[in-house]
């Protein structure tokens, strides 16, 4: 996808809104303790302000996710990608109210809920949010830092 010039950080912005209201999977990169990385794809929901994601309590994302804290997430194509590195909350699977799981499981269509392998849910806000196409777009990359949106 080549642009005969580079996006403003508005359409940027609306692009990435766009496609967090919209795309259903993403990458989620963690590593362990002792730094040893994890790239998995997981389902998400988007609710405007953090995203939910769900994973078994044991797996290597879920012990990642609830010792670091931290998570990187990556969005859409190598040619129209959006990164994303926030701080995550770990919620018991029963913690969300039963609106919000519904909504998660209609989005992406599976519900963690009825599973009988123990999961949790992870809350990402994000910190900060990258959005490039192709190279000329690198500069003015950053759309959000320290969890604002940039203007």
């Amino acid at each position: 996808m080549t642009s005969t010039e580079p996006r403003p950080r508005a359409r940027r912005r609306h692009d990435t809104e766009h496609r967090l209201s919209r795309d259903v999977d993403l990458w989620v990169a963690t590593a362990s303790p002792d730094g040893l990385p994890h790239l998995v794809p997981l389902s998400f929901d988007w609710d405007g302000e953090a995203l939910l994601l769900a994973t078994p309590a044991d797996s290597p994302t879920g012990r990642n996710l609830a010792a670091a804290r931290t998570a990187r997430l990556g969005l859409g194509p190598t040619r129209d990608v959006v990164m994303i590195d926030g701080a995550v909350e770990v919620l018991p699977i029963d913690a969300l109210p039963a609106h919000r799981g519904d909504r998660f499981a209609a989005r992406t269509g599976f519900d963690p809920r009825t599973s009988a392998t123990p999961y949790h849910w992870f809350r990402i806000t994000p910190r900060r949010i990258l959005a490039w196409r192709e190279a000329d777009e690198l500069a003015g990359r950053t759309l959000m830092r320290d969890g604002r949106w940039l203007d």
